[in-house]
């Protein structure tokens, strides 16, 4: 059975969906004002391995993340830039989506924006009036946090505790406020904003607001999952379950999930905007393979924080080498295999194992760390059904299949076509196997010492030559 940490009781929880084989699954999508940058597609990569294993262990997933396409930031740029925020969400969600394609992200389920729920935020908010939860002041609409049963249950903080933090706010907005605590629903119009009618008159939503709408839009009053970045413990999350909990009187997600950090710099500091200590997605595909960004944050617990450096895209880089080095091998040695032989039954045990094992680690709280030691761990057993030991096609079959679902979920696929570099290279392997032919071994030694060169090493085997790429 799958185990989940969940942040509300902070332990692991054996996961039990609201509907069987099913996984309703909402996770905090970007604030589109920029171009994203690694730290922010931890999250989403974090949350794809957890969907992508879901799906392994047979479970349909709606997977929903938003686009904030309403926000400050946005307003800024669009006004920096003599532009729209309309225009400015549309650059940044188009660049969004591109960064994810090249990271090998499975895209949303869905993927709703604040923009396109304005109707849907207003009806949430004149609920929440209705039943006591919010109040109007001057244009503003405010949630009152006072009413709200175990606010900062989920950050294990109390209100008290809140108030003495918020009670030296000062500015127009925090004078119209019953309670320093209590959060912004509805902001009235200021010049140069969008802005939309509503019964307080015209004005735009609240940042936290959008997400309760839009998790009970596209997957009802409760949820299964909902996740996001740890630092939106609070006040982000802890105001969805507020606002939530108070309309519909029920739970609002039965388990809450959040990712460690990036982490840069000898102090292991946050990688951030603010700080402006990060590198973007778009930059860094320039020159880095987009799957193994994948890889290389997949590598890490989601819970954990990820060092990033050019040490640990290096050991990502070699990690995934010899992984793609032994689907190749595999492939090539199918060619020469028999259909069966004695030792199928045997061999067949050995994958089972590896199997269980995985699923082992994996089923606890998708330790995605454990589950690639595993992976290494089966590509080393490869090996010998690589150098010569009887092996039929059946089980390098079987071998292949698992090796290459289990990198599925760590965002790593193989289908891809051969490069013109590829068909390159074969053609050289082909000329250097000619050379040795002829007895021409001077020019047989100098094509593999010039692909060498390249990263390439020549691999004569039993079954025939084939190559690989260095680690």
């Amino acid at each position: 059975m799958i185990k989940i940490y969940n942040t509300m009781s902070r332990k692991k929880e054996d996961f039990h969906p609201l509907e069987e084989n099913k996984v309703k699954m909402y996770v905090c999508g970007p604030t589109v004002y920029n171009y994203i940058h690694i730290g922010n597609a931890r999250s989403r990569v974090a949350f794809d391995v957890i969907r992508q294993y879901f799906q392994y262990r047979g479970y349909e997933v709606n997977f929903i993340s938003n686009f904030t396409d309403v926000d400050d930031k946005i307003i800024k740029v669009a006004n920096e830039t003599n532009t729209t925020a309309e225009e400015v969400a549309e650059k940044y969600i188009t660049a969004f989506n591109e960064d994810m394609k090249a990271l090998n992200v499975e895209p949303a389920s869905f993927s709703p924006r604040a923009m396109d729920c304005m109707e849907n935020i207003i009806e949430f908010i004149e609920e929440l009036i209705e039943k006591g939860y919010a109040y109007e002041m001057d244009g503003d609409v405010f949630f009152r946090t006072e009413k709200s049963e175990g606010y900062g249950k989920l950050a294990n903080k109390t209100i008290d505790e809140l108030q003495i933090g918020a009670s030296g706010r000062v500015g127009e907005e925090a004078l119209k406020k019953e309670n320093p605590v209590d959060f912004a629903l509805w902001k009235p119009a200021k010049e140069g904003e969008p802005s939309w009618a509503s019964p307080w008159g015209n004005g735009r939503p609240g940042w936290h607001i959008e997400c309760s709408v839009m998790a009970e839009r596209f997957l009802g009053k409760t949820i299964d999952i909902h996740g996001g970045g740890s630092d939106l413990e609070f006040p982000h999350h802890t105001n969805e379950i507020a606002q939530s909990e108070a309309k519909n009187g029920q739970t609002f997600a039965n388990y809450w999930m959040h990712n460690g950090f990036v982490v840069v710099g000898e102090d292991d500091e946050k990688m951030s905007k603010s700080i402006g200590n990060f590198v973007t997605v778009h930059d860094l595909l320039k020159t880095e393979d987009g799957m193994m960004l994948h890889f290389m944050m997949a590598s890490t617990h989601y819970r954990r924080p990820i060092r990033f450096s050019a040490v640990t895209m290096a050991e990502a880089k070699n990690n995934l080498t010899k992984i793609k080095n032994t689907v190749a091998a595999l492939q090539f040695r199918m060619d020469s295999a028999t259909m069966t032989c004695p030792e199928d039954a045997k061999q067949q045990r050995e994958l089972d194992e590896f199997e269980q094992r995985f699923t082992e680690v994996m089923d606890d709280d998708f330790n995605s760390s454990n589950g690639l030691t595993v992976v290494y761990s089966f590509v080393n057993h490869l090996f010998k059904y690589l150098d010569g030991e009887q092996v039929s096609r059946q089980v390098l079959e079987a071998a292949l299949s698992k090796l290459q679902s289990w990198m599925k979920i760590f965002g790593v696929s193989f289908e891809t076509e051969e490069t013109d570099e590829d068909a390159e290279i074969d053609e050289m392997v082909a000329k250097r196997n000619h050379f040795r032919e002829i007895k021409d071994f001077a020019n047989a030694d100098a094509v593999r010492d010039e692909l060498k060169e390249r990263g390439i090493s020549i691999l004569d085997t039993p079954q025939g030559t084939r190559w690989a790429r260095d680690e």
